[in-house]
């Protein structure tokens, strides 16, 4: 197959460079230079350095926090490539924010994670690619292509690589609406069995764990997640799975928000090891012994290369 006629370029916003370095270094190329700065009133300006005419482009930003900074720069730098003439504009979003308002949960309530898939396409996008969206419809608020892939290969790569025999492990969902996530992990992992922790939210990021539902006890369990906010439901679940006989409890969740007392509820929790990935840039101050990073770089770049090359992205989501 002859290489693709249009030019790639990489282009990465502030919020997590580390990881859009590694992205390009998985590829080959280098990042595309620019300049991100504020106007004296907190206006962001942006000037792409080099030209961008007839190329193939994938704009690499978290929208993590700051949200609203960090998805205004996306949004601006989406309409710079445009302007600019680049043939086709591929948003890479490691963390998709806003994805938690997927739906009226009552009266008067805004979907915003349909507000921002409109945004996006009106300023210019031709794709997105993003990991573990919290709620995986939201793919059908784009009309355009949504390549929503998944850390759960790097999980089982690295408990298989940690922990040893599987024969005494469970891996357990923090809630109902986990459950397809963590039987795809337990599923992919030999079929373990699965253990379901059924809470209640009185207020927001608040729960309370109400039952166990499956057999966990004298084992190690495995709970898996998706988003770390405060960390209060994946803290109390691992509390109460130490305190109804589990014998050890490992956490593993792809985006880490470590938002207020999150650090101090992680210091604190009943586990062995915490493993994330770097879809969200981790501050250096956060980290702690207990804590371990895998890196997503060589997903993303794979399903870059994919893309790019007309082939087929679903063999990722297989160890």
């Amino acid at each position: 197959m002859g290489l693709p006629s249009r030019p790639l370029i990489l282009l990465s916003g502030s919020s997590n460079e580390p990881l859009a370095e590694k992205i390009a270094s998985y590829i080959g190329y280098r990042l595309c230079p620019r300049e991100i700065f504020r106007f004296a009133d907190g206006e962001i300006g942006i000037h792409i350095l080099r030209s961008v005419r007839g190329a193939e482009v994938f704009v690499i930003q978290s929208t993590s926090p700051p949200v609203n900074e960090h998805l205004m720069e996306l949004l601006i730098m989406i309409d710079a490539l445009r302007r600019a003439s680049a043939a086709e504009i591929s948003v890479v979003i490691p963390y998709f924010g806003y994805a938690r308002q997927d739906r009226k949960a009552k009266p008067r309530e805004p979907i915003t994670a349909k507000l921002v898939s409109s945004l996006l396409q009106s300023a210019g996008a031709d794709r997105v690619v993003a990991i573990d969206l919290h709620a995986s419809q939201i793919q059908g608020f784009f009309d355009i292509p949504v390549d929503n892939l998944t850390a759960i290969p790097l999980f089982v790569d690295h408990i298989k690589a940690n922990l040893g025999e599987l024969d005494d492990v469970v891996i357990a969902s923090p809630d109902i609406g986990g459950v397809k996530r963590a039987r795809d992990l337990a599923s992919k992992l030999g079929d373990l069995p699965l253990v379901i922790i059924d809470k209640r939210r009185p207020r927001p990021n608040v729960s309370e764990v109400m039952n166990i539902i499956g057999q966990f006890e004298g084992k190690r369990v495995i709970l898996v997640d998706d988003i770390v906010d405060t960390a209060g439901s994946i803290t109390s679940a691992a509390k109460a799975l130490k305190e109804r006989g589990a014998k050890e409890v490992y956490i593993y969740a792809t985006h880490a928000l470590l938002s207020g007392p999150a650090p101090k509820r992680l210091r604190e929790a009943p586990v062995e090891k915490i493993v994330f990935t770097d879809t969200i840039r981790i501050p250096e101050d956060v980290l702690f012994d207990k804590i371990e990073v895998v890196s997503v770089a060589g997903l993303v770049g794979e399903a870059i290369r994919r893309i790019r090359n007309n082939e087929s992205v679903s063999v990722l989501f297989n160890p």
